[in-house]
């Protein structure tokens, strides 16, 4: 490992350290700043278990030109469900959790209208139906873990359970997270620390301590226009406020509302949406997944965590063509298939992973994943969020040089290839 540091701005630099043969992530990283408006952000990689690239740099708030750091952190939206569905896969790798028994033996009120037969296999890919909650949340509950849990259980599903998949943007934290917190007697946030991240050693949280919040990065929105509502998932926001896309966007209580940016909304344990980490932590999680599972999952779990559970060439939600796995993204190459590719450019509503990959992206573009069959594990977190659904160019570049950096080629097939 090298040690890297070049100045980025007037009062930004790009420092850390880089392992031989990743260069070009490096140099992803730098062009990021320079060519494409990055803020602040940090990107780690790990091949084996071992650190190849550890980068961090620019601004962690350009109001008052406070420095990114080693250490800095910020939300990384849903990145926090790849959190929320490893503790399920810790507790079904422990004989626990049975993903495939129907939810009402642990939670007997999910089953009222028409739930009876969900599945936590069904709320982990976004199966389960309940993508949103058609009454508007109360702003001054939107945080309340049984206040949502309630208002889920009671909620008549949008479709048949288990019948198609519809992204479930902020409900998937209270339902899967509700059945962590039944069978192991611990709220998700509490389980996550004591099960997944203390024994790692990682800097991520659900629920964040106050401690922790000077070294936070405020988040900065990405701003559309009138003129951007052409996809179907903007046009819906637009045009249909009782469609699945607006009541997943805009029904969510305070948290739209910049929730992200406040004490309350980081302090709270919302496990589809407000993880706290940085690339480090987003890597360091994905690590024991990308070798075998560590000491979190056995064998078989890890085998079945990654395998493509719900495809479609609609989802409900998002209006795109998505692949989940149980809890996880798989790779998503929608560069022909979005009209947000020409709008915001190719990597808009794509993220480009290998075959083997799974992990999550979250809002604006940040990124963990493992890749079992190379040993691979990625974190790219930021604060200048992006436009379209999934990735963007800063994060999809990063993705794309640490590939190559392992000798692939292509990613043509929509997965990269050798």
């Amino acid at each position: 490992m090298s040690a890297l540091k070049e100045k980025i701005g007037d009062n930004a630099v790009v420092e850390g350290t880089i392992a031989p043969g990743f260069d070009g992530v490096a140099q992803a990283f730098i062009r990021n700043f320079r060519e494409h408006g990055e803020v602040g952000a940090s990107v780690c990689v790990t091949v084996g278990g071992e650190t190849k690239v550890d980068l961090w740099g620019g601004l962690a708030d350009p109001k008052t030109n406070a420095p990114w750091t080693r250490d800095t952190v910020s939300v990384v939206y849903s990145c926090t469900k790849g959190a929320t569905a490893l503790c399920a896969h810790v507790l079904a790798s422990r004989g626990e959790l049975d993903i495939d028994a129907p939810v009402k033996e642990k939670w007997e009120a999910f089953a009222a209208q028409g739930k009876d037969r969900v599945t936590t296999r069904m709320m982990l890919d976004h199966s389960a139906g309940v993508p949103a909650l058609r009454d508007p949340v109360d702003k001054d509950l939107g945080y309340d873990w049984h206040y949502m849990t309630s208002r889920l259980a009671a909620e008549a599903p949008f479709w048949e359970p288990g019948t198609r998949n519809g992204y479930h943007g902020f409900t998937f934290g209270w339902t899967v997270g509700e059945m962590v917190r039944r069978v192991s007697g611990k709220s998700l946030g509490t389980f996550f620390q004591d099960e997944i991240a203390k024994p790692l050693g990682i800097d991520f949280w659900i629920g964040l301590p106050e401690a922790i919040e000077p070294r936070v990065a405020p988040m900065i929105a990405f701003v559309y226009a009138a003129k951007d509502a052409r996809t179907p998932f903007m046009i819906s926001l637009a045009k249909e406020p009782q469609s699945i896309a607006s009541l997943f966007y805009f029904n969510t209580g305070k948290w739209r509302s910049g929730g992200a940016n406040t004490r309350e909304g980081r302090a709270a344990e919302i496990g589809a949406a407000n993880g706290v980490t940085n690339a480090r932590g987003l890597a360091g999680m994905y690590a024991p997944l990308a070798n075998g599972g560590g000491k979190l999952v056995d064998k078989a779990t890890l085998a079945r965590m990654g395998e493509v559970s719900m495809a479609t060439h609609d989802d409900a939600t998002l209006r795109i063509p998505t692949r989940f796995a149980l809890g996880f993204m798989k790779s998503m190459d929608n560069r022909k298939r979005s009209l947000a590719a020409t709008i915001w450019g190719e990597a808009s509503d794509s993220a480009i992973m290998g075959p083997a990959a799974f992990g999550h992206v979250g809002a604006g573009g940040s990124l963990g994943f493992a890749d079992p069959a190379n040993g691979l594990s990625f974190g790219y977190s930021m604060n200048k969020m992006g436009a379209g659904l999934l990735l963007n160019e800063r994060g999809q570049s990063l993705v794309d040089a640490t590939y190559r950096a392992l000798g692939f080629t292509s990613k043509d097939a929509g997965v990269w290839t050798r």
